[in-house]
């Protein structure tokens, strides 16, 4: 059997293990809110496009009000966007906005889903956005989450028209209204079907909105207030909206609470319409499935007799109403119902059962100590059966007594089949609009399913229940407190390549340093770097002997082109390390940021070689950080140095000793200290310096003073990265000084031209590029260049923090010109 076969039928194995969640620690409000949730059933499952598009406030709504099972299916993760709170961009911003929205639903209480679309930048049109993603590619796997969550309503967030702003949320529409028909129909994607059954939805809506200075609600929509207030969570429904929202930090969306009335609208796009509430007609009751009537009774009694005092008091009816739900003829609702029942008698019985490691990282194969603790706090009579751990059994047979905790540990191996912890959309390299997927049952799941888990096998009064746990990594953080963070499986070592673009303007070799870390003991093995057609490597095939788990080792290699650099090229760098008879060809990268998870994701070992024919002028660069971006590092690659400027910096350093200064990306939405370094800058300028501002966003600018003379930034951009560029003034400085620009430096470049283009502009600007997407008018204001004084001032919406970082040699040259000198 493959590999890649060993590692399809692992993650199918361990996806069918009751998807493994944390033990509940909820309190009694939260127990009464669960209890009146099992007691309904019904489903809603809202689309949208990205991490950020969801009503939080309607999700908060019908989870915690209505108490359905809510869903959210955002097409994509949010890849293209940018960053407020770091400089993690692509795949990796992805997984930063997949626990953000994780983190999103864990408050307003819905759940996530994804397709396997990536959010490849802004489009225009739902039309460019298909072309990306593959229309029925996207469709297949909306039709897939609607099969398997069997929504009574689907509510789209957007029309399916150019109302919905953003190409990416017209294609939503057109999917979540697609596949409301399809999902039914036996013949669309009948290779699901030996997993799941068609499904009909009553209906399609549309929920409208009124904001962006664009109403689209009528007197004639469906109206309901979601403004209620919720006892039971202590607070209303927008201000659980608002800490949910609040998530979408990367974003910057935090926002203030609402309170009070608040009406949504929705508009029927097709299916039954509904003319009082969402579930017009839909019976929500136990009732509505043969075999419920016990259950739903018994719930009742539950609810009647519930005290928050003595939660414990009503498991025996629980369990009643857990065997009761074996004759539940519909087995969505059963195994649903089951999942919830089976959380809310752990959770009335004070149960917490835990399993952990006190280390981050395992590797296949390895042995481990796991440590497991039990604890009963409740009279409710409770045996701990056995505990399977990997695999592993252990027989044990043991009462728990009330609030008596009993702590074991076990000497586990893993299993040496459990796959490295990567995302299981990243296991491949993936096309720009979309990911590989390759196991079906996996597609619209948030994230992997546990990596090892443990199985507690209880017997709580005289009733078997089995409750399956991810395995941990538990330690204590001095001012955290207790941390747990995910258990990571590696690979035995990893080859960490120190930058992740290097720059050659000559044959000149340059050292490529390779950080290799052991994951075990006793790691030993050979290092090879593999360049591209047109470089040369020296010092490969280099041996290392890593002796204990952590140890590292940096290999130096030595790369060069193979001949002048007249012309640009590029390729990749990709380490392979041969250990034993298995080759690894992982990196690892760790994502840390207090308000989510740690994130361990191991990209391809690999950066990008660039030559490319590149002339500097000046050598010191000031750089001032805006939202996070990697342009300094690929400064230092041009041959510059880099020093990072502060606001104490620009208020009483020495700009002068600066040959340019360049302003990171949205620096004028962040900073408020540029407010008042407006007039140092413009003097830096006058007396001869060089200042390159990149795209700021049009709203929440700290000022509107951002050159010498008047412009204005608008929500103007190009998102077609291959639109042609005419050089409207090709004999400007700004071309031909030190490099001669033509149209073949805008080749290469990747997800758009630029963002956040500039319009009435004042005369002494000169405007030397003129691009436009397909079908509309050409726009000059990508780039605006001014002599002012002795100096140089530029404004550029170009998304170089884009383009410098991924290696386009064009990139390269024209920066390099914008912060050059000014030529007399």
């Amino acid at each position: 059997m493959s590999r890649i076969s060993q590692l399809v039928l692992w993650l199918l194995a361990v996806q069918l293990s009751l998807h493994a969640q944390p033990v509940p620690q909820w309190n009694a409000a939260k127990i009464k809110l669960q209890l009146e949730k099992l007691a309904t059933l019904g489903s809603v499952l809202y689309v949208a496009a990205h991490p950020d598009d969801e009503n939080t406030r309607l999700l908060a709504y019908l989870s915690n009000g209505k108490k359905y099972r809510t869903g959210y299916l955002a097409l994509t993760r949010g890849d293209g966007g940018q960053n407020l709170v770091g400089s993690e961009q692509g795949s990796f911003l992805g997984l930063m906005r997949t626990e953000e929205l994780l983190g999103a639903r864990h408050i307003d209480g819905a759940e996530q889903f994804f397709s396997r679309a990536n959010d490849f930048g802004f489009s225009k049109s739902a039309k460019e956005a298909f072309a990306f993603w593959g229309h029925d590619r996207i469709l297949a796997d909306a039709v897939w989450v609607i099969r398997k969550f069997r929504p009574d309503v689907i509510i789209c967030r957007f029309p399916e028209d150019k109302r919905a702003g953003h190409g990416h949320h017209w294609a939503s529409a057109i999917i979540g209204h697609e596949a409301f028909l399809a999902a039914a129909d036996s013949t669309r994607f009948p290779e699901q079907l030996k997993y799941v059954k068609p499904w009909k939805a009553r209906c399609v809506l549309w929920n409208t909105f009124n904001f962006g200075g664009r109403n689209t609600t009528a007197p004639d929509q469906l109206r309901i207030d979601v403004g209620g207030y919720s006892p039971l969570l202590g607070e209303g429904f927008g201000e659980v909206a608002a800490e949910s929202r609040s998530m979408h930090k990367s974003q910057g969306f935090g926002v203030a609470r609402s309170y009070g009335q608040s009406w949504e609208y929705f508009k029927t796009i097709a299916g039954t319409p509904p003319r009082d509430s969402l579930l017009d007609g839909i019976n929500t009751s136990w009732g509505r499935v043969a075999g419920g009537e016990a259950v739903g009774e018994l719930i009742g009694q539950a609810l009647a007799q519930y005290n928050e005092d003595n939660p414990d008091k009503i498991v025996p009816l629980l369990l009643k109403a857990y065997a009761a739900m074996n004759e539940v003829k519909d087995p969505y609702w059963r195994v649903e119902k089951q999942k919830e029942l089976k959380q809310l008698i752990v959770a009335c019985c004070g149960l917490w059962l835990d399993a952990y490691i006190d280390q981050r990282y395992i590797v296949a194969g390895q042995s481990v100590k796991v440590r497991t603790e039990v604890i009963n706090r409740s009279e409710i009579p409770v045996r701990l059966q056995s505990v399977d751990i990997a695999g592993h059994a252990h027989p044990l047979s043991e009462a728990l007594e009330n609030n008596q905790l009993q702590e074991s540990t076990y000497l586990v191996t893993i299993p040496s089949e459990a796959p490295i912890s990567q995302p299981y959309w990243l296991l491949e390299k993936h096309p720009v609009g979309y990911y590989h997927i390759a196991d079906q049952q996996l597609v619209g799941k948030p994230e992997n399913p546990p990596s090892v888990t443990a199985r507690f096998s209880l017997d709580i009064d005289g009733t078997p229940l089995v409750l399956t746990l991810p395995l941990l990594y538990k330690y204590a953080d001095p001012v955290r407190g207790e941390v747990q963070d995910p258990l990571v499986v590696t690979p035995p070592a990893t080859a960490n390549v120190q930058q992740e673009v290097y720059v050659f303007t000559s044959q000149q070799p340059q050292q490529i340093n390779v950080k290799i870390r052991g994951y075990k003991d006793g790691v030993s093995g050979v290092a090879h770097l593999h360049a591209p057609a047109g470089f040369l490597v020296t010092h490969n095939d280099q041996a290392f002997n890593l002796k204990q788990a952590g140890d590292e080792v940096m290999l130096h290699f030595g790369v060069a082109p193979a001949t002048a650099v007249d012309t640009s090229s590029s390729g990749l760098l990709s380490v392979q390390l041969k250990i034993g008879a298995d080759v690894y060809n992982r990196s690892i990268r760790v994502i840390s940021h207090d308000y989510i998870p740690t994130i361990t994701v191991f990209p391809f070992a690999e950066a990008k070689a660039v030559a490319v024919p590149l002339n500097t002028s000046g050598h010191r660069v000031g750089y001032v950080m805006g939202a996070g971006d990697k342009v300094p590092q690929s400064l230092q690659q041009m041959g510059y140095q880099v020093s990072l400027l502060n606001d104490a910096d620009l208020m009483t350093g020495r700009l002068q000793s600066f040959d340019a200064i360049v302003i990171g990306i949205r620096a004028y939405n962040t900073n408020e200290g540029l407010k008042y370094a407006h007039q140092r800058l413009m003097e830096y300028v006058r007396q001869g310096g060089t200042l390159v501002i990149q795209y700021n966003k049009n709203q929440g600018l700290v000022t509107r003073e951002l050159g010498p003379y008047p412009f204005e930034v608008v929500n103007k951009r190009i998102t077609d990265e291959t639109a042609v560029v005419k050089l409207l003034l090709p004999e400007d400085p700004v071309l031909q000084f030190p490099n001669k620009i033509t149209e073949k430096d805008f080749e290469g470049w990747i997800q758009e031209r630029g963002v956040y283009y500039v319009d009435r502009v004042d005369g002494h600007y000169r405007k030397p590029l003129s691009m436009h997407d397909p079908d509309e008018a050409p726009l000059d204001g990508a780039l605006i260049v001014c002599d002012y004084g002795k100096g140089k001032y530029v404004y550029t919406g170009l998304d170089f923090f884009r383009e410098l970082p991924a290696g386009v040699p064009g990139a390269f040259r024209l920066f390099a010109n914008l912060i050059a000198k000014r030529q007399p």
